[in-house]
């Protein structure tokens, strides 16, 4: 009579031990600061909020009329319409 050979009571896992492949697919945040600071200084493209509290009332109501100007007013967008 042949023997087979026992199996230990602890086998690895056929699998990795890394996280699930969903897991890596998860986006990784991004530093939208270091993007739009890189986005003035190498292509000249400003993106402010209007209500970024770094400036004043003055420099916040210019953002706002550059907006209004270029791409309409925001009130008429909000109903779903979109711009260009």
């Amino acid at each position: 009579m042949k023997s087979t050979p026992h199996k230990p009571l602890h086998q690895p896992p056929l699998y990795s031990l890394t996280p699930s492949p969903l897991g890596r697919a998860q986006p990784i945040p991004m530093d939208t600061e270091a993007v739009k600071r890189q986005g003035w200084r190498k292509e000249h493209i400003l993106v402010v909020n209007e209500r970024d509290e770094r400036l004043d009332f003055v420099e916040r109501e210019f953002i706002r009329r550059i907006g209004e100007r270029l791409y309409g007013d925001r009130r008429h967008s909000e109903g779903g319409k979109r711009h260009g």
